[in-house]
């Protein structure tokens, strides 16, 4: 197949599952990593061992987007094409103090954190990868995105704001970038089980209401997250664009 994925943040959770599935389906996988780079390296070696795929990961900070330039430089040098971009990589933890929390609690570098790291990364690396779809005739580029911008999620504000934000921008994105074959969409998420949600001080009411809410009765899992953005890929999503894929059990109707 010789066909390459970059995705952001891909050591754990949706993106690292991600990295994974489009693995199992013979392409090769580019991804970023923030802190941990023999967590990282194993990954890709893991990758490259059990799929036989070429697979190489690179340090990026998502808080300073501009960057991307550089990065997909670095990965022209690996890798002959670029096919499919996945912006999924998320802050949470100190990054999002004053954006994480009750309305009245928020703050602007908080909240301008959780913008640079959903919407202007998105920009920035969708704009690089549109750069090399080009050249290949047309690719598929996805937003991870939350149902926390369609129904409310205590203390989610800041984040559920942005999630709406970035599937406004990828609707622009694919309005002007269909001319070349390059398809944009978003995958929206209900709760998934992952560390970033465990980080919420509401985690175990979050995990247990999503159960409940659920027509399937379960959480959701990385992997779901991952099998749709897979799907976008493919030729059977070929008339598939400016669109979001919620991928929640049913919550939002609930």
């Amino acid at each position: 197949m010789n066909k390459t994925l970059v995705i952001s943040g891909a050591t754990k959770g949706i993106g690292k599952a991600t990295a994974e599935k489009f693995a199992s389906k013979g392409i090769n996988v580019a991804f970023t990593y923030n802190s941990n780079e023999k967590l990282a390296y194993e990954i890709a070696n893991n990758l490259e061992n059990i799929y036989n795929i070429k697979a190489k990961a690179y340090a990026f900070d998502i808080l300073e987007p501009q960057n991307y330039k550089e990065l997909f430089l670095k990965i022209d040098q690996d890798f002959k094409t670029i096919d499919y971009f996945i912006s999924n990589a998320m802050i949470y933890g100190r990054s999002v103090i004053g954006g994480y929390g009750k309305f009245m609690k928020l703050k602007p570098k908080g909240l301008n954190n959780i913008y640079t790291a959903t919407v202007n990364a998105f920009v920035c690396g969708s704009q690089e990868a549109a750069k090399r779809m080009k050249e290949n005739g047309g690719g598929s580029i996805i937003s991870l995105s939350s149902t926390g911008n369609l129904v409310y999620i205590q203390n989610y504000s800041g984040h559920g704001t942005n999630k709406a934000a970035v599937e406004t921008m990828m609707k622009y994105a694919a309005t002007e970038l269909g001319e070349f074959g390059i398809r944009v969409n978003c995958v929206s998420g209900g709760p998934i089980d992952t560390d970033a949600l465990k980080a919420f001080t509401n985690y175990e009411e979050v995990k247990e209401k999503t159960k409940e809410l659920s027509a399937l009765n379960r959480m959701g899992t990385p992997e779901d997250i991952a099998n749709a953005c897979y799907y976008l890929c493919t030729p059977e999503a070929s008339w598939i664009t400016s669109q979001t894929l919620i991928v929640d059990g049913g919550t939002t109707f609930r």
